[in-house]
């Protein structure tokens, strides 16, 4: 690690009644940044990373359904419910760590015991798994299941599969498809009746849902599904300003609610576009000593007090989108890599209640980083 003094002189842009842009000097100054070491995922890395979903996609319990019971004929075990998804606590925690699994893959042909986890993929992904897992959704009770979280991870295992160019990904792409198909249909159905967006810190923040269903309709190129997100988008988050950052995170927070609004917004606007907005929603971002505390973890073997390690992985994950593309938010870059840092050592071989789930947002956060 090393500290640089640095000469702020930040300019920042912003939209006026008129829809005129004005430059504003806002402040000068010399501060001083600590500059933190940039994580690597590397082979190494991965094989460990790779054990976190491997220990748990096989382990039914303990388990967390979310379910709503309707009848006697409902009480049924996690896997005959989710015969694709059943491990790893609960039902987007297992879809993710497929995700994680495939990520991997794709990253590292050398990665360890290769051929098994392909053929664990295979397994669990099958035509006649999905099939089940389609039932599920038919359920009268469980139109609503996973809105929009486990929506979002399940379109992002997709998306990953969609861009995997094997023929092992062919085959599970293809055997996902019908549930794929089913989540979009989903979203397209739901995002027109939401009429305000969810702002919270955990699985149901719209943000979050709508950027990975972004990301999915970019790829596949599903034009309906990219123009309604960020046609929602807008009519959401438009107008919004000044967003109270300085209140994350919230003692079970696992997601920022400014920084996952903001990933959103630069994926659905223009990047001149976007600087405007950033500068009246989160104003102070553009300061190159700009700076947010790690969320601190007392206790990894509760539950809810370890989503403070996911919060540090996506407020990762979400300033290096921010920057990208951006020279004047680079700097955003050695926040994220603080953040990744302190998290990162603690999620292998730790307690369940986070290496169920951690490895995933970890991989994810990595991936963020620019090569």
């Amino acid at each position: 690690m090393k500290k640089q003094y640095i000469l702020i002189a930040i300019v920042l842009a912003f939209s006026c009644g008129n829809n005129e842009k004005e430059q504003v000097v806002v402040k000068e100054s010399f501060a001083e940044v600590e500059v933190v070491d940039t994580p690597v995922l590397n082979l190494e890395q991965a094989n460990r990373l790779v054990q976190l979903p491997l220990r748990c996609m096989d382990t039914e319990y303990p388990n967390k359904l979310n379910q709503t019971i309707g009848n006697a004929s409902d009480l049924k075990t996690p896997k005959e419910l989710h015969p694709a998804f059943y491990g790893c606590f609960d039902w987007h925690s297992a879809v993710h760590g497929h995700w994680s699994l495939v990520s991997l893959l794709k990253q590292f042909p050398d990665l360890e015991n290769r051929a098994g986890i392909e053929q664990k993929l295979l397994q669990n992904i099958s035509k006649e798994n999905i099939a089940q897992e389609l039932l599920y959704f038919d359920g009268e009770f469980n139109s609503s299941f996973e809105r929009t979280y486990g929506w979002a991870w399940l379109l992002k295992l997709a998306e990953e599969l969609h861009t995997w160019d094997n023929e092992v990904g062919q085959e599970l792409e293809e055997n996902l498809q019908p549930l794929t198909n089913l989540i979009v249909a989903k979203y397209l159905e739901f995002l027109p009746k939401l009429n305000y967006p969810i702002r919270v810190g955990e699985h149901s923040n719209t943000a979050f849902g709508l950027s990975f269903a972004y990301d999915y309709a970019l790829v596949v190129e599903n034009s309906e599904l990219q123009i309604l997100i960020e046609n929602r988008a807008k009519d959401f988050y438009d107008d919004d300003q000044n967003c109270p950052i300085e209140w994350e995170p919230s003692g079970f927070d696992f997601l920022s609610p400014c920084l996952e609004e903001a990933a959103l917004m630069k994926r659905v606007l223009s990047n001149e576009d976007f600087k405007v907005w950033i500068s009246d929603f989160i104003p102070e971002l553009i300061q190159t000593d700009f700076d947010i505390a790690v969320g601190e973890v007392s206790d990894r073997s509760d539950g809810k007090l370890v989503h403070l390690d996911g919060v540090n992985f996506s407020r990762a994950w979400s300033l290096n989108y921010i920057a990208q593309d951006l020279p004047e938010y680079k700097h955003l870059q050695n926040l994220a890599n603080k953040h990744i840092n302190y998290s990162l050592p603690s999620i292998v071989d730790d307690s369940y209640e986070g290496g169920h789930w951690l490895g995933s947002f970890s991989i994810y956060a990595l991936n963020s980083i620019e090569k």
